[in-house]
């Protein structure tokens, strides 16, 4: 970025730039990134790693050219095309920098400018094989000096190797790589630095002006900071950007597991939701194999095992009662060559026999006892190409080039594997070389079809996914790759001959949205989901049409998709935001342009679980844990109701609105309404949608107003009575708004309506769903959730009376106050209504003490010698409030003693407000007294 002019910005890129048409090299906006002009880079192959700005001129400008390509077969690392160049005119020109670098083919560069002599220049150069060096110039780049060794080499095929310099001292350096490096003398020697408790797999650094110590790494494993110049280090934990490859769902109860390979930090699993009111905290998680993660697997009925793998094919069984973990890979036989296995190598469990499990390298291998054992069952299904012999860079190039395939997938190798769920037997597996192989017969026979037979699909491309269809045992889907040559093309197709014929549904997929998984639901045979390159779509007509789901989701990549078929959830596998749950889909089950032609729709409703969320934390989304602790939301607790409207619901005031605009934008005029237009707009209450709760028995348990607006909507019914506290009372520790106790576990319906100026329409009829209880025992005994609810109903009415007994006690005292200036102010001689005023003043004081306790002892916070009616409710409403256990004997006995003390407090008070209070008003107003609000109006 321009030091001065934020809107400047330069990008430096090393593969294709979206905006751009996906070519490489440097690009400059001076706009905020409205528009782009590139500024460096003559060919498809040369990109550029770094730039860097000169502090003091920002048109002196240094940048890093390396051509190099990658395809799916092999690496080269280096080109003629590689360098270093200086601009001193802001990007227009460029000068190459040759005196003191080395010669012939360099690698990737890093560079940076000396903030504090910015004369200095630092780069640290790639070579062939994996060899480099730091080198410096002190001249502006016009002559460079090599420096340390070997330092700047041995990162393999990666994207990092940066360079920073410190901003406090002059000539101290450091080299982002694997692992941190710092010279203090310019680049001519480097020592590793301390990482105790840190990830390595370093990518960016930052610096504090006023402060020597401070600095922050951004690494794959996420970002730390050190106050003591790196000897300690401090993890953010609350950044959700993990990039996960692939996924799995259990079926665990009552909430399933999601598990997820990830770029670096492990193979991980997770509950879906939990029963905290916190939500899933980072502790929820467990690692269950190390290393970079690749795809899991679970086996349906049995969630405590999971398979899970690090890359090339390294796959292992773990067992979740115990959390130990059995290697399983399959290995070659004597006599026979290595397997290749792919990065990412691909497992599946056999939909027809949980134990069986499919496992690819470049053949099939098939375990009958969950990788105990394997046996192959196919011979090699790919093309089996000598990746060092393939074209690269528009040829092949000799041995003394910068090959490197180390920490790089195999070549020629399988990428994914089907079973249709209808035939055994029948599978489907696709390479990363261009074929697709069919078995009938469970691998004794295989038939080939290569992609060069697919409509409009570049040789060049691999499979990314196959899917067999779910209810038609002749069709199968394919999504297929071709990024690495620099095209992203979504190629989504199917064939309903079993891959005999295909033809693309890629349909409206936009452009440069790569395919990286496809799946179908279990109910509609025509709803697809697609994860792309740059977000999620589905289709309701079998791929005709893709629209996009947008819902709290982030342009990212989605690398994979499954669904949870018992919950229906989708369930997608971002690569670099973690996990996101598109809870209970059903909405898009079956919809059609004739259904949202209609003018609302309610969705089913599923099973809402009936439970006391926990508080592990203590109170708030977090306790007391701070900012730092991460949460990730769990669904609404409840019953969530989905529901369509066609059009707004709109009011006098925004129909009126939406004529003016549409005569604006006609450039029609338009005059002020009429006076009683807008009084009527004024006076009308909002139109409301409501959503109507009732029991099996018909009674109305609950309203819920909705939004209003159209499109597709959620709202969430906590399972409680309406709040039952007099209005005008707060909520408590426990709860910040006053709530109603849970409902009894049951059938309920729900009906969806509209208000338009008082006038109420239904729009959906009552639709039933079943509120489930979860726990059917505690520790001690049966949990009978019918009594429990009852007794909290009893509860809350007692409270009610309570709460408006407690509200208009002190509201009766406080009216006190004006009372006696009334009685001031009239027309009568002292003492002649004096002894009233003190009666009723002190029968008032004594029943507030009766409820609430002595107000002295209370300044004080001494004990009262009795319990109060609070005190007693207040140990009921702990005591049975947090559980689903029940009244115990003594909860019973408060509430018998509190509504009985209850009772005679309300009786004494009703008196008062009633009879008392009033007659001795009306002998005030006969004299003539002022009104007090709250009295009857006064004749006239």
């Amino acid at each position: 970025m321009h030091p001065t002019d934020s809107n400047t910005v330069w990008v430096a890129a090393q593969g294709p730039l979206w905006s751009k048409g996906g070519q490489r090299g440097l690009y400059k906006t001076t706009d905020g990134g409205k528009t782009w002009d590139k500024v460096l880079g003559d060919n498809d192959w040369t990109g550029v790693t770094d730039v860097a700005i000169d502090p003091r001129d920002p048109n002196v400008l240094y940048a890093a050219t390396w051509q190099r390509h990658r395809t799916v077969a092999a690496y080269y690392g280096g080109g003629p095309g590689s360098g270093l160049h200086k601009s001193t005119d802001g990007g227009k020109t460029w000068q190459k920098l040759s005196q003191g670098l080395p010669k012939g083919e360099m690698g990737k560069i890093g560079l940076e400018v000396s903030p504090i002599n910015p004369d200095v220049v630092y780069a640290a150069i790639e070579l062939d094989r994996r060899t480099g060096a730091v080198y410096r110039s002190a001249d502006r780049g016009a002559s460079w000096v090599k420096g340390a060794d070997a330092v700047a080499g041995g990162t393999g095929p990666h994207y990092y190797q940066e360079l920073y310099a410190s901003p406090h001292y002059f000539d101290h350096i450091y080299l982002a790589g694997v692992r941190l490096h710092e010279s203090k003398d310019g680049g001519q020697s480097f020592k590793r630095m301390e990482e105790k408790d840190k990830h390595g797999d370093n990518h960016a650094m930052e610096f504090i002006a006023g402060d020597k110590n401070y600095m922050m790494v951004g690494s794959d494993g996420g970002l730390y900071e050190s106050f003591d110049s790196g000897i300690h280090w401090r993890y953010h934990e609350n950044l959700p950007v993990t990039q996960y490859y692939k996924l799995a769902l259990d079926d665990d109860k009552p909430f399933y597991n999601i598990y997820g390979g990830t770029q670096d930090n492990n193979t991980q699993g997770g509950p879906s939701r939990t029963l905290n009111s916190h939500g899933i905290l980072n502790t929820d998680w467990k690692v269950v194999l190390f290393g970079d993660g690749h795809q899991p697997a679970t086996e349906p009925g049995n969630p405590d095992i999971v398979y899970a793998q690090w890359q090339q094919g390294n796959l292992t069984r773990y067992d979740r009662t115990t959390g130990e973990m059995v290697y399983i890979k399959p290995q070659p036989g004597k006599g026979e060559k290595p397997e290749r296995f792919n990065w990412d190598a691909p497992i599946l469990v056999s939909p027809h026999k949980p134990s069986r499990l499919y496992f690819a390298s470049h053949r099939v291998w098939q375990s009958e006892d969950r990788g105990d054992s394997w046996t192959p069952i196919s011979g090699d299904l790919t093309k089996n190409r000598e990746r060092i012999h393939q074209p690269i860079m528009g040829g092949k190039q000799g041995w003394d080039g910068a090959w490197d395939m180390f920490a790089m997938s195999q070549y020629s190798t399988i990428t994914s594997l089907s079973e249709s769920p209808l035939v055994e037997g029948l599978l489907y597996a696709g390479t990363d070389d261009g074929h697709i192989q069919i078995t009938e017969n469970g691998g004794k026979s295989w038939r080939k079809v290569d992609v060069k037979r697919l409509p409009k699909v570049p040789d060049t491309a691999f499979i990314n996914d196959i899917k067999a269809d779910l209810f038609d045992p002749d069709t199968v889907y394919i999504a297929l790759d071709n990024h690495k040559f620099g095209d992203y093309k979504p190629y989504l197709l199917k064939s309903t001959n079993r891959g005999k014929s295909w033809k693309s549904i890629a349909s409206n997929l936009p452009d440069k949205h790569l395919v990286w998984r496809v799946v179908q639901d279990h109910v509609d045979p025509n709803l697809l989901f697609a994860g792309t390159e740059f977000g999620l779509f589905f289709t309701i007509d079998g791929g005709k049409r893709w629209v996009e789901l947008t819902g709290n989701v982030p342009t990212i990549s989605f690398r994979d998709l499954a669904i949870q078929r018992r919950e229906n959830d989708l369930v997608g596998a971002s690569f670099g935001r973690g996990f996101f749950v598109l809870d209970d889909y059903r909405a898009l089950r079956n919809l059609s342009e004739d259904k949202l032609a209609q003018e609302s729709l309610l969705f089913p409703t599923r099973d809402a679980l009936w439970y006391i969320q926990r508080n592990p934390l203590g109170g708030g989304e977090v306790g007391t844990q701070g900012g730092n602790k991460y949460r990730a939301p769990n669904p609404d607790f409840g019953a969530t109701f989905t529901y369509y409207l066609k059009d707004d619901i709109k009011s006098l005031k925004a129909q009126r609105q939406a004529k003016e605009k549409a005569l604006k934008e006609d450039k029609k005029s338009f005059g002020v309404p009429s006076w009683e237009s807008l009084e009527a707009e004024k006076r009308q209450q909002q139109p409301a949608v409501w959503f109507t709760i009732r029991d099996a028995q018909g009674n109305v348990i609950r309203k819920l107003q909705g939004k209003a607006k159209k499109g597709l909507h959620r709202i969430s019914w906590d399972l409680r009575w309406p709040a039952h506290q007099a209005i005008g009372m707060q909520g408590n520790y426990f709860s910040p708004n006053p709530q109603g106790p849970l409902v009894t576990p049951g059938t309920y319906s729900v009906s969806m309506s509209k208000e338009v100026d008082g006038q109420v329409t239904q729009l959906q009829a009552p639709q039933t769903f079943e509120v489930v209880q979860l726990n059917q025992r505690n520790a001690l005994k049966e949990i009978d959730g019918e009594k429990v609810a009852a007794f909290w109903k009893e509860v809350a009415d007692v409270q009610r009376v309570a709460s408006a007994t407690g509200q208009a006690l002190g509201k009766a005292v406080k009216r006190l106050d004006m009372l006696e200036q009334s009685l001031d102010r009239t027309s009568v001689a002292p003492g002649e209504f004096d002894g009233q005023f003190a009666n009723i003043r002190n029968q008032l004081l004594a029943l507030d003490s009766r409820l609430n306790g002595n107000p002295a002892k209370n300044q004080v916070g001494a004990w009262n010698d009795t319990p109060t009616v609070g005190d007693r409710l207040f140990h009921v409403l702990l005591g049975t409030g947090l559980s689903t256990y029940g009244p115990t004997p003594s909860i019973r006995t408060s509430l018998d003693l509190a509504t009985e003390e209850l009772r005679a407090i309300r009786n004494e008070l009703q008196i008062m407000l009633s009879d008392t209070i009033p007659a001795f008003e009306q002998q005030l107003q006969a004299k003539g007294a002022p009104w007090v609000p709250g009295q009857s109006l006064p004749q006239i």
